[in-house]
């Protein structure tokens, strides 16, 4: 793992133009194992995660070119031979998001038991195998192997989860689209990135209705083709430099696309005083001189941020929020009702001089507005934290150090490059 240093205390200044959103990036090239023409997807992100599916692919036999400089990212998984084998990579939670397209093409995928991510809690796979089983497949532990065969063929069905997960919801679409007749999920996760792997899916063929909503309907049996498909800019990053510009009391420009996205954010960014503008594809943030947590007009209740599924506050983006809470004059409420590994990390901003109190594991209240000094803090493996624990940094006076950061490379390739141009030195170490 690697440090970052962090030299604060500037007003950040400038315009970015966003990464593509991991979330979306990950399930689209495992939805691209669903067709044997060739595949091209602009603004790809150089992340951890992509280069390990581009390994994954290429170990299989797919042909797949990577133009980094360009971000543009070519697969054709015809030259896939159909006796390849191999284990899905463990170190990213996506690995699972697979597996639909390699029962589909090799009839079997072998996942290792323990399939990582961020360090958020206990993330069971039972919805995953519950979907794969209700698409015809057996599953099976080898050793140390979870064992997924296609065992019948995959019929259209109707499923009803339990919560709306992102990933089990797009494992459901992936599969149904191998599934003679049509299939329907119920409480279904609508996240941006969910709607957007539906729009990829769409354009090489597919026939889904309701994306966006909590019941989606998909055609089976549907002959997919090639598709030449450009990400837009991740919510997450363009929220993030938002909220960068808000703490540092700045002005930030982030190029956005999607602005109908943002009201309940631009309404959280208000909480704290802070005013979002969109017009013309550009989002800003033009900071006032001192966060100030508004009152609710119901006095004696505390101002609140909600993190949970989509159209709510997403849980990834709490973080950064709290970053602001610890800012801002007054106490603040965050509720993530999706993690209960969280919240964890903020005995790390008391490092800072934060003072913040843990209610459970779900709820936290931060009582900002104190004088906060540089430090050295540790991320846990989780991005957005790494990110907040990087905005108190950069909105102190003097350097401080973040160890573990490296989560932070997960998501955001130029992370580092662009606050740099926004007026913050950051300098990696290892």
């Amino acid at each position: 793992m690697t440090a970052l240093y962090v030299r604060g205390g500037q007003k950040l200044k400038g315009r970015i133009d966003p990464s593509a959103n991991k979330n979306a990036v990950l399930p689209v090239l495992c939805a691209t194992l669903l067709s044997d023409a060739p595949i091209t997807l602009r603004n790809v992100p150089d992340i951890t995660d992509v280069n390990r599916i581009l390994d994954f692919f290429a170990e299989l036999g797919s042909t797949v070119k990577w133009d980094k400089a360009g971000k543009i990212f070519e697969i054709d998984h015809s030259t896939m031979p159909s006796n390849a084998r191999a284990t899905l990579p463990q170190a990213m939670r996506a690995s699972i998001m697979m597996i639909p397209g390699l029962l589909a093409r090799l009839g079997e995928a072998r996942l290792e038991s323990e399939v990582k991510g961020c360090t958020l809690g206990a993330r069971e796979i039972d919805p995953h195998v519950a979907v794969f089983k209700a698409f015809g497949a057996e599953v099976s532990t080898e050793g140390k192997d979870i064992v997924i065969r296609q065992k019948a063929k995959a019929e259209g069905t109707r499923m009803w989860l339990e919560y709306a997960s992102v990933t089990t919801t797009e494992n459901f679409i992936i599969s149904a689209l191998t599934a003679d007749g049509n299939s329907q999920i119920v409480n279904a996760a609508c996240e941006p990135h969910v709607q957007e792997m539906c729009a990829f899916l769409e354009l090489m063929g597919a026939r889904i209705k309701g994306k966006g909503t909590s019941m989606v309907t998909v055609e089976g049996e549907v002959e997919l083709e090639g598709a030449d498909y450009t990400f837009v800019e991740d919510f997450h990053e363009v929220a993030t430099f938002l909220a960068l510009s808000a703490v540092t009391g700045g002005d930030i420009s982030v190029r956005n696309s999607q602005p109908e996205m943002f009201m309940l954010i631009d309404r959280t960014f208000e909480k704290f005083g802070a005013h979002v503008e969109h017009a013309d594809g550009w989002s800003r943030l033009n900071a006032p001189e001192e966060l100030v947590v508004q009152q609710n007009f119901t006095s004696h209740l505390t101002t609140k941020v909600e993190a949970a599924p989509w159209p709510y506050i997403p849980a990834d983006l709490l973080p950064i929020f709290i970053a602001l809470g610890v800012r801002a004059k007054g106490q603040t409420m965050f509720w993530n009702k999706v993690y209960e590994g969280g919240l964890t990390w903020h005995t790390e901003l008391s490092l800072f001089g934060a003072h913040t109190l843990l209610c459970d594991p779900h709820r936290l209240i931060t009582f900002g507005g104190n004088r906060l000094v540089p430090a050295t803090v540790t991320s846990p493996y989780i991005i957005r934290v790494a990110i907040a624990l990087l905005m108190v940094a950069a909105s102190i006076e003097g350097e401080s150090k973040i160890l573990d950061a490296d989560p932070i490379k997960r998501a955001h390739p130029n992370f580092v490059p662009n606050i740099d141009s926004l007026g913050v030195n950051c300098e990696w170490e290892g």
